[in-house]
């Protein structure tokens, strides 16, 4: 999920500088762990957040009306699965301090049940990272402004697992600020 416009930020977070290339990059490193085709769901700042991307997905997908809020971005990714496809991974492209151990191990609980939820353990709370099994799409369907699926997986039982770094997004300049100070790769 890429499709934010980025407002506290400033400037398109999607494309802020990190290690070798921008978070974006990083994102896309990140779910490749997972396996699977990739699809970036943008919006705010694309084409611009494609065209200054390294690493690219399998697919781009603009989310038409992505100024409504995170609902809509994950409702236009969801609605772009075809019929055959069990379940779907989450990340967003403001953790880049996610653990790709964790990653694999979310990885493993998916594929070992994939019929059931699976995300990062947010303080006692379901969040992303993510496994979205098909059963939860209508439920995600019918959320709308900026909310994403954190309810949906709390009523489902998702089972929460550690995932290192992923309470950790940016959203402000000063979160970007700790993150390079944090991790010594500065842009």
């Amino acid at each position: 999920m890429a499709a934010g416009a980025s407002r506290r930020m400033g400037r398109p977070k999607a494309l802020l500088r990190y290690g070798g290339g921008n978070l974006l990059d990083r994102a896309l490193e990140l779910a490749a762990v997972l396996g699977g085709p990739v699809t970036v769901v943008a919006g705010g700042h694309y084409p611009l957040v494609r065209f200054r991307t390294r690493r690219q997905p399998v697919r781009w997908l603009l989310a038409e009306n992505w100024q409504q809020g995170l609902s809509a971005s994950l409702q236009a990714g969801l609605a772009s699965l075809g019929p055959g496809v069990r379940g779907c991974f989450v990340l967003l492209a403001d953790q880049p301090a996610l653990w790709e151990a964790d990653l694999r191990l979310l990885g493993q609980h998916a594929r070992a049940a994939p019929w059931h939820a699976v995300a990062a353990d947010h303080a006692g709370r379901p969040g992303v990272p993510a496994y979205l099994p098909r059963s939860l799409w209508p439920a995600i369907m019918a959320l709308d402004g900026d909310r994403g699926a954190a309810p949906v997986l709390a009523r489902a039982g998702a089972e929460r697992i550690e995932i290192r770094g992923a309470s950790r997004d940016i959203d402000t300049p000063e979160d970007w600020q700790a993150l390079l100070r944090d991790s010594g790769k500065h842009p």
